[in-house]
């Protein structure tokens, strides 16, 4: 959310960044808001005159009581009551403007960084690296699932009936690699100074709406029937929920996270369900990483958490390059973001397996993650990334390790989580 004094003093520019975000339906909100901010302080200012002047009545009062005068002490008491009465409408009036200025707030997007290419949608998002040589191997690469059903290590079929579309059971092998991943990436970020936690799959209405913006919320979100809950679409809701209406010593920054959950997404507007396919899912696991730091740090951390889910994608013999997000791409509440896609053999393409956000102090200002320092008080800057999300990540690693006779190759760095193994063999009848 920006700062209503940013917007207050520089509509233009939020106008263009409405422009570049290519959601002009957005543009009269910005003088709309400015129009029901200059109504709101007006009131606002009515009500402290109100308060001020009740309060050197009050004292005028008790001098004339004082001074047997009770017949004029008495009108003036009259006159405090019917200032009482109009200043119990001005603040309602107050609190109404304000709540009407804070709806409207948050749905005018993010200023985004000078750096982020102008572009409408994510067929615009620009290369930036690549990391890692693609390879082709000289035999046919199978369909995912087709790769996990041969190793017994899939089965779609029960769970659909357990569930319908969009879920899955994992065995055997497959299964253990899965955890393995993830066990694997949570000791890789740890080694990298991050503290580990395991965070509430479930979060309130207000962390929600403080996380991401409502067409997000709408799109993604299960909802608790009859309770004040949803489940998180991934851990970075409740990561930074963690620190809602806080006060954070300076010199505490930065908080550096990495968590694993459950993921639970409906996924709506997406490109559908795939029956036999586990890219886009309802329900997956996740690690990821959060950063709290100072303003002027987060630009640093940015390239530093992008980083980290490219080495641990390397780390495991996976081709990735990165994409800048354009400005049609990015999330409301976003200021850069950067994704890193994992090289598909079969496909011949890279694909997306994980996503670095820096979003400014959008989520802080929503949240109220405050800082004090020297200077006094600010918000703080909240940035995200994927460490790893299997399943996604399991159509990279089988497709690019691979052998023509179905086995599969585990990387070194991997095995420990194996139990040792080299390979994942394709089983015998």
């Amino acid at each position: 959310m920006i700062d209503i004094k940013f917007l207050r003093e520089n509509p233009e520019a939020v106008k263009q960044n409405i422009r570049n975000k290519f959601q002009d339906s957005k543009l009269e909100l910005v003088d709309k808001v400015i129009e029901l901010d200059a109504e709101s302080r007006a009131v606002k200012s009515l009500a402290d005159e109100l308060r001020a002047n009740r309060n050197k009545i009050s004292k005028q009062i008790g001098a004339l009581m004082a001074q047997g005068k009770k017949e004029e002490g008495m009108a003036l008491k009259e006159e405090v009551t019917r200032q009482a009465e109009q200043l119990a409408e001005l603040e309602k009036k107050e609190e109404e403007l304000s709540a009407k200025v804070t709806e409207i707030m948050m749905v005018i997007p993010q200023m985004i960084d000078p750096s982020v290419p102008i572009g409408k949608d994510d067929s615009q998002n620009v290369e930036i690296e690549r990391f890692g040589e693609p390879v082709v191997p000289d035999f046919e690469i199978p369909y995912h699932t087709d790769i996990m059903e041969k190793l017994n290590g899939i089965d779609l079929d029960s769970a659909r009936k357990v569930a319908g579309n969009g879920f899955y059971y994992l065995m055997g092998d497959i299964a253990r690699l899965h955890s393995a991943v993830i066990a694997y990436a949570r000791d890789f970020m740890i080694d990298r100074g991050f503290t580990y936690c395991v965070p509430p799959f479930m979060i309130r209405s207000n962390v929600v709406t403080g996380v991401m913006s409502f067409a997000e919320m709408d799109a993604m979100m299960y909802k608790i029937e009859g309770e004040d809950l949803y489940l998180i679409g991934t851990s970075e809701h409740s990561m930074i929920g963690k620190f809602i209406d806080t006060i954070n010593k300076e010199e505490d920054l930065p908080y550096t996270l990495t968590s694993y959950s459950p993921c639970f997404r409906k996924e709506k507007g997406a490109h559908g369900i795939e029956e036999r396919g586990v890219y886009r899912i309802h329900q997956f696991e996740k690690q990821e990483m959060i950063v709290v730091c100072k303003p002027e740090d987060s630009k640093m951390w940015f390239d530093k958490l992008w980083q980290n889910t490219v080495d641990l994608f390397r780390s495991m013999d996976i081709p990735v390059r990165t994409l800048e997000c354009c400005s049609g791409d990015l999330a409301d509440l976003k200021v850069r973001s950067l994704d890193v896609e994992a090289w598909s053999p079969r496909q011949k393409k890279y694909f997306e397996v994980g996503s670095c956000s820096n979003l400014g102090d959008a989520q802080a200002r929503r949240l109220k993650i405050r800082v004090t320092g020297e200077n006094g008080k600010y918000f703080a800057h909240t940035l995200n990334n994927t460490v790893v999300a299997p399943p996604r990540m399991l159509i990279a690693f089988l497709e690019n390790n691979l052998n023509e006779d179905g086995s599969i190759n585990i990387p070194v760095a991997l095995r420990p989580y194996m139990g040792g193994k080299e390979k994942i063999e394709v089983p015998t009848k």
